[in-house]
């Protein structure tokens, strides 16, 4: 199989791009805020609307430390293709390496076809997607799950200012969409000078 260590040069030549992937979701109610509450017992706020979900598919880019951040309505092998070809949209002309976890709809039958027909007639090393996966319940390998944290206490910090399930979304959205993240992590992943 050929992993990062062995394509370090097309990394370093822009050739090879390579993403950390995963998925959120936010819930109108878990975005309320916080409560005070006696010590020692435990507060339980009664969610409004528990269907009032987004889901938001997520890649970092190791190199160039870019998000690509896109909703859809939940997590399934059919919105898993669709985010590979936006990754690919956006770059054009690259070869890809998603590095993701092991949920099931990473290795649904749609997911396998799109990379059948993407890779079809093509060696190893030239396929136009190649997918890696994360050790199996290790979240704290992703990077991304940095950038949801992030995101996510931003949102927490200013549940004062949401007033719809709107307002929460666009606050999560404009705040990972107006930063870098260059997490120490990325450095087990790549050793570009």
């Amino acid at each position: 199989m050929c992993g990062i260590d062995s394509r370090q040069d097309e990394v370093v030549d822009g050739q090879l791009l390579v993403f950390v992937e995963d998925e959120c979701h936010l819930l109108w109610g878990d975005s309320t805020g916080y409560v005070w509450g006696r010590r020692g017992e435990r507060a339980e706020i009664p969610i409004r609307n528990i269907k009032e979900r987004q889901t938001y598919y997520g890649a970092l880019n190791l190199r160039d430390r870019d998000f690509v951040l896109m909703p859809r309505e939940s997590g399934d092998g059919e919105n898993t293709v669709s985010f590979m070809k936006r990754l690919q949209e956006l770059n054009p002309e690259k070869k890809l390496m998603i590095i993701w976890d092991g949920t099931s709809y990473h290795n649904c039958g749609e997911v396998r076809e799109y990379l059948d027909e993407v890779n079809r007639g093509l060696e190893e090393k030239d396929w136009k997607i190649t997918c890696l996966l994360f050790a199996p319940n290790a979240p704290e390998q992703n990077p991304v799950e940095d950038v949801w944290l992030r995101g996510k206490n931003h949102r927490r910090k200013h549940f004062y200012e949401n007033k719809t399930f709107q307002h929460v979304k666009n606050c999560f959205c404009n705040f990972i969409n107006k930063q870098i993240f260059d997490f120490s992590k990325i450095d087990w992943y790549l050793k570009i000078p």
